[in-house]
């Protein structure tokens, strides 16, 4: 044996020698036991704890059956369970009448997005080929996630996860696969009924299925069922948790460019009003049987919360640029509105408190942003047109409409066969990658808030806010590829007195001016196309609500909110980049010439350049929602 060893239990004994020795010096201990009463009890009946929603303990039985007993008795101990089919009746719960638990809040959420589904129209552009474009060409969007297709059901998977945990809620086993297959059931004929008849077309042009979200409806199925399992029973943490991941599926599915703000807001609808008719059918089937908790009960009046919300976005929807005589603009549709929002509360009246709030705000038409984007690459030829024109006039002796089409051809683009227009054009394709089609405003907010009851189930609620806006970029790029093209001509500036044109521009005359020449080598370009944000801002809000508390620690509320905020956009368009690497120093050159002198439009003398609109622009709000509040 090592010396170590020996060593160790050397240290043993001396330390128990020690504490014997110390053991003698010690007093005599005591026991004091508090003044007891004797109580007779029944015990043939179940002993229950006042407060306690199940026993703790059970009937005096033979030891035969006690490990029996033992597992009836630890109620609120977490222990698996898989059995699915056996019903269990905990003592002392209180059963639910029909229609108890309805609170009707999905109606509005439903009646909201119905309203406001007619606000669509996909930006889509239509090139026409013989203005040297493929047909229905459509904005691309970088932006996808497949998070939401796993989202949606979060609230079923905590339930189940739950329940085989042992972690009693609301409803044993059979009772609570009969409300959840009920509730998923009604929400299936409700979505599948309307989303097939009305054929709604979705934002990516799709299909036409697209009102009202299947995805939204079943993720707020699963977070209804997680809030009335274990949010009304355990803890309201649960609901928040349910409804938060609910309501960030639905955002998804409108960043996915899969839906449209009003098909979240109708499936949220129909997924919270299906969850609460499915309860209300079993609360009718099953009556007391099935029920192991009773809900929670808070005692406070003081009306202290914790909210997360989602609404409609009203107000600007139009954003507009002036430089230089030019007017440029974009429209937008709805906003996307999503908020987390507390307050704690002195009394009943007044509270302090604050919101996040996330505004995203997608693009509706793009107007003159996407003008050019639909046939760029004939835009950038245009300007040669009259100096090919007066170069080789026995080319052009057709109309109008027919000069142009020899003109395309003469470019380079084969305008008698669709499918190979542009295997020789100088672009052969172009397209926009939306990377976000949408503004967001990042906004955290503090302030005074206010509130009145009406009754014990409704108030009455204002605020007063002051915060910070921070805005993320719209952005679009561009992507274009095609041939090389140089083209060969001899220019002259006659800048002499008296020989200036109209616009005080040098008189301009090209010799031996040749059509463009393929010099075989490939091109492609990605760059950005359109830039447009806002720098950050102070901004300030109020509201008014209406809040109804359909449980204790529950409620849900209604609220339109103001916020203004005065913000400084600044919008970089760069439409014509492609020609840096589409042609030779030279054509671009003249490309670019020709474009600043022949063109009203661009008469400004930046021609191909990039561009650069700031504006300053008064910023009214107004937000439609619903919130879900937990009370504390």
């Amino acid at each position: 044996m090592k010396m170590r060893h020996y060593l160790v239990m050397l240290a043993v004994l001396l330390t128990a020698q020690a504490n014997a020795e110390n053991y003698l010096d010690m007093e005599f201990p005591t026991l004091k036991v508090p003044e007891m009463k004797a109580e007779l009890f029944d015990l043939s009946e179940p002993v229950y704890v006042t407060g306690q929603p199940a026993p703790l303990i059970d009937r005096v039985v033979p030891a035969a059956s006690t490990a029996t007993n033992l597992s009836a008795t630890t109620a609120n101990q977490w222990k698996p369970d898989f059995d699915f089919f056996k019903q269990k009746t905990n003592p002392g719960v209180k059963a639910y009448k029909f229609m108890d638990d309805l609170t009707f809040v999905g109606v509005p959420l439903f009646a909201a997005g119905w309203a406001v589904k007619g606000d669509k129209a996909m930006f889509r552009v239509n090139q026409k080929a013989e203005q040297g474009g493929k047909k229905n060409t459509q904005l691309l969007t970088d932006f996808k996630t497949g998070i939401d297709d796993y989202t949606q059901f979060f609230g079923p998977a905590m339930v189940v996860g739950l329940k085989l945990g042992g972690y009693e809620g609301r409803s044993d086993w059979p009772r609570l696969l009969a409300s959840a297959g009920m509730s998923y059931a009604i929400m299936a004929g409700f979505v599948n009924g309307i989303k097939y008849s009305a054929k709604e077309m979705r934002p990516d042009g799709s299909t036409a299925n697209s009102w009202p979200s299947g995805h939204t409806a079943t993720a707020f199925v699963g977070a209804s069922l997680l809030h009335k399992e274990y949010g009304l029973t355990r803890s309201p943490w649960w609901s928040v948790a349910g409804y938060g991941v609910a309501t960030a599926t639905g955002v998804m599915r409108v960043l996915n460019n899969r839906h449209w703000i009003s098909d979240v807001m109708s499936g949220a609808g129909i997924g919270i009003m299906s969850t609460e008719l499915g309860y209300a059918l079993c609360d009718l089937m099953f009556k007391e049987k099935g029920l192991l908790r009773n809900d929670l009960v808070l005692d406070s009046e003081k009306p202290s919360f914790f909210s997360i919300s989602m609404g409609l976005g009203l107000g600007n929807k139009d954003l507009e640029f002036e430089s230089q005589g030019e007017t440029v603009g974009l429209k937008f549709r709805a906003a996307t509105v999503v908020d987390a929002e507390g307050a704690y509360f002195f009394n009943k009246y007044v509270g302090v408190g604050g919101r996040l709030r996330v505004r995203a705000q997608s693009v509706k038409d793009f107007g003159d942003f996407a003008n050019v984007v639909a046939v760029e690459d004939y835009y950038a030829w245009q300007g040669l047109q009259p100096h090919y024109e007066a170069a080789f006039p026995g080319d052009y002796t057709g109309t109008p409409d027919q000069n142009e089409l020899t003109f395309l051809n003469k470019m380079g683009y084969r305008m008698d066969s669709e499918s190979a227009w542009n295997d020789n054009a100088p672009v052969t394709d172009s397209y926009g990658i939306v990377k976000s089609d949408h503004i967001t405003e990042f906004t955290g907010s503090v302030g005074v808030y206010f509130n009145l009851p009406l009754s014990s189930h409704f108030s009455l609620g204002t605020k007063a806010l002051i915060g910070r806006s921070i805005t993320q970029e719209l952005d679009i790029d561009g992507h274009a590829e095609g041939n090389m093209k140089d083209i060969s001509y001899t220019m002259t500036l006659d800048n002499r007195p008296g020989h200036k044109d109209a616009l005080g521009d040098p008189n301009v005359s090209l010799d031996n001016l040749q059509y463009p020449n393929n010099t075989g080598e490939k091109w492609t370009d990605d760059w950005e196309y359109i830039t447009i944000g806002a720098k950050s801002s102070t901004s300030f809000g109020t509201g008014l609500s209406l809040t109804y508390r359909y449980k204790s620690n529950f409620s849900w509320r209604i609220f339109c909110d103001y916020d203004y905020t005065r913000k400084n956009f600044t919008a970089t368009y760069d439409p014509y980049h492609f020609v840096q690497k589409g042609m030779t120093t030279g054509a671009a050159y003249l490309t670019d010439l020709a474009l600043a002198t022949e063109t009203g439009e661009y008469a400004d003398g930046i021609g191909l350049d990039a561009r650069e609109y700031k504006t300053r622009k008064h910023m009214n709000y107004w937000t439609l929602g619903l919130s879900f509040m937990v009370n504390l």
